[in-house]
């Protein structure tokens, strides 16, 4: 039997996921030189980069500019994409095992957690991810609507994703218009009715999940005013206590805008960001649509861990709004075919390595990288340790022999396969005439981009492309 990582027998390696993770692996992977490597990378969708296109804030455009470092990472004749393959549909785990050693799964969390509440599926509620995905352009959510004709609207969360929601319905048009927002989204955000936005957090405002910048940037809009009450500014006894072992750079910073903003007198600016802390909500009111959100005041106990945690109390406060937005957090889904731990909605896996709930032995060949992997925590250069860690397992399954190492094909037969199959699978340098176009046609109207957000589009505009050149 040939090695495995050879010239005449290549490591064969599939990535499931076009994200971060998924081209964090991959980088990692080509620049180990113990093994030479083919890597496939599959995504259900035309376009790559996962969250980086579909989750990242419009208005936050320097984060997007890792995918240079993955336009540099997909340059290399031993990495391919395969975009518009869906797994599972379009191609099931038995079949990659015939094409490939090894493969890793790096789907992310593609769902959100719910509030748990009465009243959470009346009309005007909604997952942040939903929103996250209709402004950016996701072809799975361009078809939703939101009623954005309602005075105020709440934001349940302080993470990253919970901000990312508050700026985007409190900036104005021509803040909007700077951005690769969609098209549609920029348009039905300019009619917004939108006035008041509740930043709601379930802890005291020492335990907040954003970062000082975020935090900062708030205020630093057009036509939005942040207001904090001066009990929600305040500290409690207990975090004074907490804060002498536990306080960071990150803390002081939020604390100290928060105070900024407590001591300011209004603007007048016609939107207004109120943020709170110690509350959480208990009901969505309504009858076929939301028309106001309960809430209940919590307190914070300390835990076995050294942690503060909230418990609620009997203060009840009714919040008149149209809209709620819950950004609690998101759960990965289940893949055909491969294990999942659906109590902690991640791949169970023993650093990278899949492993078998019956036996809690790894599956040999199969990985996972990123969210699906760990869960869902941390920021885009989180990916890059994580999966390193996946691809460091691998290298030693590889070398321990570990690794199925049965007849494996190469890529013309999975092409044949595919084309079997009638799937019109999208190459990477099909998604950079996409990326042309779509700056080309922001361009033309004075925007930095134009998403494509159908994939009839994203197929039809590549087509007649080709039939161009």
């Amino acid at each position: 039997m040939p090695d495995i990582g050879t010239g005449t027998t290549p490591l064969r390696v599939a990535i499931i996921g076009s994200g971060p993770s998924g081209f964090y692996a991959a980088e990692h992977l080509l620049r180990q030189c113990d093994f030479i490597v083919e890597i496939d990378m599959f995504d259900r969708l035309p376009t790559p980069f996962g969250l980086v296109r579909g989750g990242v804030a419009p208005d936050h455009d320097k984060i997007k500019s890792v995918t240079k470092r993955f336009d540099a990472v997909a340059a290399t004749p031993h990495f391919r994409l395969y975009g518009n393959v869906t797994f599972g549909q379009d191609v099931t785990l038995d079949d990659l095992r015939a094409y490939y050693h090894q493969i890793i799964f790096a789907v992310g969390a593609q769902t959100d957690r719910r509030m748990g509440i009465p009243g959470e599926d009346l009309s005007g509620s909604y997952a942040a991810t939903e929103f996250v995905g209709w402004y950016n352009g996701h072809p799975d959510y361009r078809e939703l609507h939101f009623d954005l004709d309602q005075r105020a609207a709440t934001v349940i969360g302080n993470g990253n994703v919970a901000m990312d929601v508050v700026r985007i319905l409190a900036r104005s048009y021509d803040e909007l218009r700077k951005t690769d927002i969609a098209d549609y989204a920029l348009e039905a955000l300019g009619k917004s009715h939108v006035q008041d936005i509740y930043l709601l957090g379930r802890r005291g405002p020492a335990q907040a999940s954003f970062t000082p910048p975020e935090l900062k940037e708030l205020g630093e809009m057009e036509c939005a005013e942040v207001i904090v009450r001066p009990e929600d500014a305040a500290l409690d006894p207990l975090t004074q206590e907490w804060l002498k072992s536990n306080s960071t750079s990150v803390i002081d910073k939020n604390l100290a805008l928060l105070a900024d903003y407590a001591r300011r007198e209004p603007s007048g600016k016609p939107k207004r960001i109120h943020v709170r802390f110690l509350t959480s909500p208990v009901e969505v009111i309504g009858t076929e649509r939301m028309t106001a959100l309960k809430v209940v005041k919590n307190e914070l106990f300390p835990s076995s861990d050294g942690s503060l945690r909230p418990k609620p109390t009997e203060q009840y406060e009714t919040i008149e709004a149209g809209l709620v937005f819950r950004s609690i957090g998101y759960m990965g889904v289940a893949l055909p075919g491969v294990p999942f731990d659906e109590k902690r909605a991640v791949i169970p896996n023993a650093l990278g390595r899949v492993l078998d709930p019956a036996t809690g032995a790894p599956v040999p060949g199969l990985y996972a990288a990123g969210w699906i992997k760990r869960g869902p925590s941390g920021i885009i250069g989180t990916n890059k340790p994580d999966a390193l860690e996946t691809v460091q397992a691998m290298c030693e399954d590889i070398k321990a022999g570990s690794v199925p190492a049965g007849p494996v094909q190469g890529r013309d037969a999975l092409d044949a396969m595919l084309r079997a199959r009638n799937v019109e699978y999208v190459t990477y340098q099909d998604w950079q005439l996409l990326d042309k176009l779509e700056v080309a046609n922001g361009q033309a109207v004075g925007r930095p981009r134009l998403k494509f957000t159908r994939v009839e589009d994203m197929l039809n505009a590549l087509r007649a492309e080709k039939a161009r050149m």
